[in-house]
């Protein structure tokens, strides 16, 4: 980009702030920004407390043909995913994220359930992951990426199963955004950051749904209690 293409551009985003032609003043606007960033409208559905938060979540999720289930603890979350691979005819073979709240999980006490963890492989079918945080107001799963997130776990497989934790549901994206914010430190976010509500889908042939087009057929939550009632 030229040097006088370049001057035009931020004299444009000059005059859209408001702050004139002084470098200082652009500079000072944006450190602002940064430390408290703004707030866009809040719909009203998604105050409440945290019971009506995962309420909302589950109605809106299964609205976007996701399942939710609930659980007590993470003790149960082999348990779970054992019953809903019987349910739906998959087989009992999952790869899971390196996580350490999945890695810790004793797989063992379902012996017929073949789960390894690692990246997605195109013949794998069922992968488990672990959500940031989740979105009551559109029933949406916020994801990052890393070391014990690989991207591809959440798109490869046709079947994908989130683990939640529930103090981890926040009203609104605001808030799952202020939530990433205190969780990192400065300068080290995620690389990728992914917001996922339902199964993957299209409308492109024929106006007509279609399922798991550019990702999975199926999204299965399990929301487990970990006995906090605030987000953290």
């Amino acid at each position: 980009m030229s040097d006088d293409a370049r001057g035009r551009i931020l004299a444009s985003v000059r005059r859209s702030l408001g702050t004139g032609s002084r470098a200082a003043d652009v500079e000072e606007t944006l450190r602002s920004r940064l430390a408290s960033p703004p707030r866009g409208a809040i719909p009203a559905r998604s105050g409440g407390d945290l019971e009506a938060r995962l309420a909302l979540f589950e109605d809106m999720a299964q609205e976007v043909a996701a399942t939710v289930e609930r659980l007590p603890s993470m003790a149960d979350v082999p348990g779970a995913i054992a019953r809903y691979l019987k349910e739906q005819n998959l087989p009992s073979k999952l790869k899971f994220a390196p996580d350490p709240i999945l890695e810790e999980l004793d797989w063992t006490t379902e012996p017929l359930l073949e789960a390894r963890t690692g990246l997605a492989e195109p013949g794998d079918e069922v992968s488990v992951t672990a959500a940031f945080a989740g979105v009551a107001e559109t029933g949406t799963l916020m994801l990052l990426s890393g070391p014990g997130g690989p991207t591809a776990l959440n798109f490869l497989p046709d079947n994908n199963i989130v683990i939640m934790k529930t103090s981890r549901m926040v009203g609104a994206y605001e808030d799952a955004w202020d939530l990433l914010r205190k969780a990192q430190e400065r300068g080290s976010m995620p690389r990728t950051v992914n917001f996922i509500t339902g199964p993957s889908r299209t409308a492109d042939i024929e106006q007509t749904i279609q399922l798991g087009a550019h990702g999975p057929r199926r999204l299965h939550v399990l929301l487990v209690s970990d006995g906090n009632g605030n987000a953290a």
